[in-house]
């Protein structure tokens, strides 16, 4: 999120990932993807700027030894198989095919 100064100097935090374009007339108009506009004090320079290092913040993180230390755990017995499991689902699933309805049962 990067911080921006409303024209009633009101500070708002802003997702850079939903700013469609900032335009500069007198005043500076942030438009979202959503419609939204706001008219904000910051200059377009200055909020380019604070988007490029909001990215290079989260670069820097996902590129960090904590990040890839986490990332290459092996985590193998989160995704155990159980064989017996597999067993009583076919099972179950040929016991369906085979079982009659009842409105079609002879007495």
């Amino acid at each position: 999120m990067i911080l921006v100064t409303r024209l009633d100097k009101q500070r708002m935090y802003l997702n850079p990932d939903h700013i469609i374009c900032i335009e500069e007339t007198p005043d500076t108009v942030i438009t979202l993807f959503n419609g939204n506009r706001y008219i904000v004090v910051d200059r377009a320079n200055a909020i380019i700027n604070r988007v490029v290092a909001f990215r290079a913040r989260i670069s820097r993180r996902a590129a960090s030894r904590s990040a890839k230390k986490y990332l290459g755990r092996i985590r193998s017995s989160q995704f155990h198989w159980d064989e017996n499991l597999l067993d009583n689902v076919f099972s179950d699933a040929q016991n369906k095919l085979n079982h009659t309805p009842f409105h079609s049962r002879d007495y």
